[in-house]
């Protein structure tokens, strides 16, 4: 497994002399001398140096291994583009070779270019592949490992039947093969494509909500509003409240009594 982490291979001098436990102790070391030079570390400042050293030392924080460093889901596509490549030189070479049964021809014919379509970096499905790890393994599994395997099979299990004639050669084997290697890069293909039609179905949708006259923040101040209208603290201007206050006791309560003429 490839790493980041050179100092392996630097001396190991050179490795202590980077390492955290020497800084710190150098570090410690210097502030012993600095106590010399203000007269308090007195004729011992030689054991007084040393011991600051050899405590920062110890107190240092253990060194931390660097992280693998691996490749990116970019690097990966990238690669299996090279590796789809050696692939459809290792077929032109065989073709060249060795004929191959008809169908099993034109099943490889279409194997290589729909992965090619599919690792095409102008047609955008690279970018879906490095988001989605567990297709770029099943397309990395049918470019290095199923497809060459199936033809190196048939190539040597075809030299076996040759010492045999009329046994029952082996074009219908390779022929089912490719065949299961053709459907599924085309389920890749599917998925991949649905994938990318509902991503846009949903930016489509986020942007009709977005557009949409009755947003959260407005419905939300919109029902605020109604609730402060119904208990009475919002009212047009100028007009009376809406609860009418009470009349004190005997004032209003009728019409006015007839005066009594005397």
């Amino acid at each position: 497994m490839a790493t980041s982490d050179r100092a392996d291979r630097r001396p190991s001098a050179l490795r202590y002399l980077e390492s955290r436990k020497n800084l710190t102790g150098c570090a410690l070391g210097l502030a012993g001398l600095g106590l010399y030079a203000v007269g308090a570390a007195g004729a011992y400042w030689p054991v007084v140096v040393a011991g600051l050293y050899g405590a920062g030392a110890l107190l240092a924080p253990p060194e931390r291994p660097a992280s693998p460093d691996f490749p990116a889901p970019g690097e990966q596509v990238e690669a299996l583009r090279a590796d789809l490549g050696t692939l459809e030189e290792y077929l032109s070479g065989v073709r060249s070779r060795d004929r191959l049964p008809d169908e099993a021809e034109r099943l490889l014919d279409d194997l290589t270019a729909l992965l090619s379509a599919l690792l095409d970096p102008e047609r955008g499905a690279g970018e879906a592949l490095a988001a989605d790890g567990e297709t770029l393994h099943r397309l990395t599994r049918v470019i290095r490992q199923d497809t060459p395997e199936s033809v190196d099979a048939y190539l040597r299990t075809r030299w076996w039947s040759r010492l045999t004639p009329g046994g029952q050669g082996p074009d219908e084997e390779l022929r089912r093969q490719l065949g299961l290697l053709v459907e599924e890069a085309s389920k890749v293909a599917a998925e991949l494509r649905d994938a990318e039609a509902w991503r846009q179905r949903a930016l489509t949708r986020y942007y009709e909500d977005r557009a949409a006259p009755n947003e959260p923040g407005a419905a939300g101040l919109a029902g605020l509003a109604g609730a402060a209208e119904s208990a009475g603290l919002t009212g047009s201007a100028g007009a009376a409240p809406s609860e009418t206050r009470k009349a004190p006791d005997g004032a209003g309560a009728g019409p006015a009594p007839e005066e009594r003429a005397p």
